[in-house]
């Protein structure tokens, strides 16, 4: 098989079923080799399957080369053994893509701590765990002298970006992958890698409980495109950026920054600041709608 990352070496976190799977099976169309990671589990992360095993099967019929990793990713010494799987099976890495997720959705008047702990792990830990070894794994290749051209593609969400009710837990783990990936793409480009995040709008079993009765949604193979596109070598220029994407629409979430302010030259006093703060709310944009799109602006 040939295509746009043919011959690439590629992990896909929570690959058994939706979106995980799309990614898994594109990037096999497009000629890598993947590592199907997958716990198997429910949507809250509880309980085990086979959907690697038959995300594999799909692979080969296919032709292509893949196999099955059942490491659970928010364990430290597991991710290590995920990219060391990787490695020694095809013989190197050049992307992850971290994908795995849970939801245990609650208002947060109503959230108990384990619930909070489990999504946060499996999210945030989730992401960490993978990414930091696979970058030590690149940073060792790029400080030997070999030639590094490596991808990080995490998955944020609309929730954490934009903030969506009963979602405290998965939306403050998704904002801190969003900050993360920042983060990581300045460390890492030194070493010849680039981190980008999307995130992905399509109707999955963790969406399916979001939905009003009846909707249809995005399909979730609709988000694998341009999740292979920045796995390949055109992409070597993106880094640092999140993407909404959605069906065939696709747009840069731009983030947090300074908007109106005011210096006073020295420090404030508490009751000065009644006329100073809601003339700069006032002249700030608001905060964006969950679709992303600023209320009054069409554009």
């Amino acid at each position: 098989m040939s295509g746009i990352v043919e011959g690439r070496v590629v992990i896909v976190t929570g690959a058994g079923r939706g979106i995980g799977r799309g990614h898994a099976l594109e990037f096999a169309r497009q000629g890598a080799k993947v590592v199907v990671n997958d716990l198997g589990a429910e949507v809250d992360g509880t309980g085990t399957s086979g959907a690697a095993a038959e995300v594999v099967a799909e692979i080969e019929a296919m032709g292509g080369q893949a196999i099955v990793n059942g490491e659970d990713v928010s364990d430290f010494e597991g991710a290590e053994r995920l990219v060391r799987a990787a490695v020694e099976h095809f013989g190197g890495l050049d992307v992850l893509v971290n994908n795995a997720g849970i939801l245990r959705d609650r208002m947060l008047v109503n959230m108990t701590a384990d619930e909070w702990d489990a999504v946060i792990r499996v999210h945030l830990r989730g992401t960490f765990a993978p990414l930091r070894h696979a970058a030590a794994y690149w940073r060792a290749r790029s400080k030997a002298g070999e030639p590094v051209d490596a991808r990080i593609i995490n998955t944020t969400s609309s929730s954490g970006i934009y903030g969506n009710p009963g979602q405290g837990n998965y939306g403050a783990a998704k904002a801190g992958i969003a900050g993360l990936t920042v983060i990581a793409a300045r460390e890492l480009e030194r070493y010849g890698v680039t981190v980008n995040a999307v995130a992905p709008a399509a109707l999955t079993r963790m969406t399916a409980n979001l939905m009003p009765a009846g909707a249809t949604g995005a399909d979730p193979d609709d988000i694998a495109p341009l999740v292979v596109w920045l796995a390949s070598a055109e992409a070597r220029a993106i880094t640092g950026r999140v993407f909404n994407v959605r069906a065939g629409v696709i747009s840069v979430a731009e983030g947090w920054h300074a908007g109106p302010g005011v210096d006073k030259g020295s420090r404030w006093d508490p009751a000065e600041l009644g006329a100073v703060i809601p003339a700069l709310v006032e002249k700030a944009a608001p905060n964006a709608l969950t679709n992303g799109r600023i209320p009054g602006r069409e554009d």
